[in-house]
Formats: structure tokens, sequence, C-alpha cells
């Protein structure tokens, strides 16, 4: 049984075009499948993170805000140039 489709002009910057053909090809479907695959991503709400994935960043979070609190008491001179070198860090190795 054929689905009946709504058909819709959506108008795309260059870039985000030249990425969705890339998808396209990549894995052999056509441009409008991976559009309809990626709204219905969205839809459902698969860009939610996994249980793994949050346990990652609350415990990263954690560890950030111990961290802190313990050079705050113990190092309080060393947290502005520990924040700069984050910052270093982050644009080096993230480019962020």
């Amino acid at each position: 049984m054929k689905i009946p489709y709504v058909q819709r002009t959506v108008r795309f910057d260059p870039q985000q075009y030249a990425r969705l053909e890339e998808l396209a090809t990549k894995h052999s479907r056509s441009m409008a499948e991976v559009m309809r695959l990626a709204i219905a991503h969205y839809l459902t709400g698969e860009q939610k993170r996994t249980e793994s994935q949050l346990r990652h960043l609350r415990v990263t979070e954690y560890v950030q805000v111990a961290l802190d609190a313990i050079i705050r008491e113990n190092h309080p001179e060393l947290r502005d140039q520990l924040i700069v070198e984050t910052d270093q860090r982050v644009r080096r190795y993230h480019g962020a």
C-alpha cells in the first residue's frame, strides 16, 4: 500500500543542501528519503541523549564542580590561569 505524501517546497542554504546530497549519495538514498528520515528523527525525539550519554554528562559536570570547589578553596590564585588554559585547549582541540 502506497503512503499518500503531501508535497511541499523547502529552501536550503547551499551548505545544507550539499550535506544532504553527500548523505544521500553516501547511503544510496534519495534526497527526499534523507529529508524524511531527518524530520522523522527530529519529530520522534531521537535527537535526545541516551541514558549512557546523560550519565557521562552528569559525571563530567560533577567532576568540574568538585574541581572548581577544590581550586577555589585551596588554590584560588590558579583559577583564572586554569580558565584561560581551558579556553585555549577547547579552541585548539575542539575548534570552538
